[in-house]
């Protein structure tokens, strides 16, 4: 019989998973194997009956080598994805047929239900040996939960925050810095044309690696990232500084979404999701009104947000994306489970899934961050990441 294996992606799409996924599917093809499509992440899995037929083209495609011939042209993920987690499945969103089933199990406290059982009885029925999830932290989480229940699984780390832990490098990285250093040199002639202070806000959760590396490479004034709380009067004067010793009369700065003013808090809105999360953005806004009311300045503002994530992914993410997606099948062809791919140190690793569990991806501050003057700052570049990660 022939060997059986997934694939889905999950949580924000990012340019790269297409390519990734062309490589899984035609690796695993060659190999003699079939290839299921989980579409719409764990969602696929968490809304498959399996005493309902009817349900399986909704949630599940074999993938031939047709399917997959030319989506590593585009971005984004043809599979589609969600931010759905099975074992944090709020009240609302159980599917109908699964409301009273005994396969959810209450968690405590919580109108959340854990519905692992569940997915495990569909992985049986649609007959996988094997699990390739590709996603951030969140989505690998569950990853890892299904290699603790005993079943096989393979991690691809995807984000364009580059925050998974145990891998220098997330696919999506690359093309979201570029696309950031793209817009924020765009941007620079309206700015300047009006003499203003400008404001550019990049997605980043938990890291402000995206802002730190646009901000290097675009060689903005200055760089507000998620690890270091901001004295707003502080970086006024700065940017006062800036605008004034620029023949141009502009100044400009990036922002992490995540970014946090001293004696403030995140910015936050909207529901949690399964993961816990609420949306986040807004913060550039607030620190926009703030230097305007301070100094009397213009501003332009401008959320560069899901055009970071937009369009056909770059040469280095396609050779990554590619490269995982390759391994991860090399990995499968040697039952060689329970580990997501990685580069470390500019060679492709692997580490035990549970890695990803183990903490939290930072910007290494003391090394790659001037705190007194908010700015990218290398101390020592000899024997660093690429990355600077």
């Amino acid at each position: 019989m022939k060997k059986r294996i997934g694939v889905l992606t999950g949580g924000g799409d990012v340019p790269g998973l297409n390519p990734c996924m062309k490589m899984v599917v035609m690796g695993g093809l060659e190999l003699g194997y079939e290839v299921f499509g989980i579409r719409r992440g764990w969602a696929g899995l968490l809304n498959y009956n399996p005493d309902d037929p009817g349900t399986e083209k909704e949630n599940i495609k074999i993938l031939s080598r047709e399917d997959v011939r030319t989506i590593d042209r585009t971005g984004g993920t043809f599979l589609h994805t969600s931010r759905t987690n099975p074992q944090n499945v709020l009240g609302k969103s159980i599917p109908e047929f699964l409301v009273n089933s005994s396969k959810g199990k209450k968690i405590s406290g919580k109108d959340t239900y854990d519905y692992t059982d569940h997915v495990l009885q569909v992985i049986s029925k649609l007959g996988l040996d094997v699990l390739v999830a590709i996603g951030g932290d969140d989505t690998l989480s569950y990853a890892a939960r299904l290699h603790r229940e005993g079943f096989p699984v393979v991690a691809i780390p995807k984000t364009m925050d580059n925050d998974v832990f145990g891998t220098d490098y997330c696919i999506g990285f690359s093309t979201a810095v570029t696309r950031s250093v793209e817009f924020i040199t765009n941007l620079r002639t309206s700015i300047g044309s009006h003499e203003r202070i400008g404001i550019v806000e990049l997605f980043g959760r938990n890291s402000g690696e995206t802002s730190l590396i646009s901000a290097y490479l675009a060689n903005v004034d200055r760089a507000i990232i998620t690890e270091v709380h901001f004295d707003i009067q502080k970086l006024c004067n700065m940017l006062m500084e800036d605008k004034q010793s620029n023949p141009s009369n502009y100044a400009i700065m990036t922002i992490s979404e995540g970014a946090i003013m001293e004696g403030g808090e995140v910015i936050e809105s909207g529901e949690a999701d399964a993961y816990g999360h609420r949306k986040l953005g807004g913060i550039g806004e607030i620190v926009a009104d703030e230097i305007k009311n301070r100094t009397g300045e213009n501003i332009m503002y401008q959320q560069i947000a899901y055009l970071m994530r937009s369009g056909a992914p770059d040469s280095l993410d396609r050779m990554v994306a590619s490269s995982y997606g390759n391994l991860a099948i090399q990995l499968i062809a040697r039952n060689d489970t329970g580990k997501m791919v990685c580069l470390h140190g500019g060679k492709y690793a692997t580490v035990p899934i549970s890695m990803i569990m183990a903490g939290k991806k930072r910007v290494d501050v003391p090394a790659y961050y001037d705190v007194e003057n908010y700015l990218p700052r290398v101390r020592d570049f000899l024997g660093v990441p690429m990355f600077l990660s």
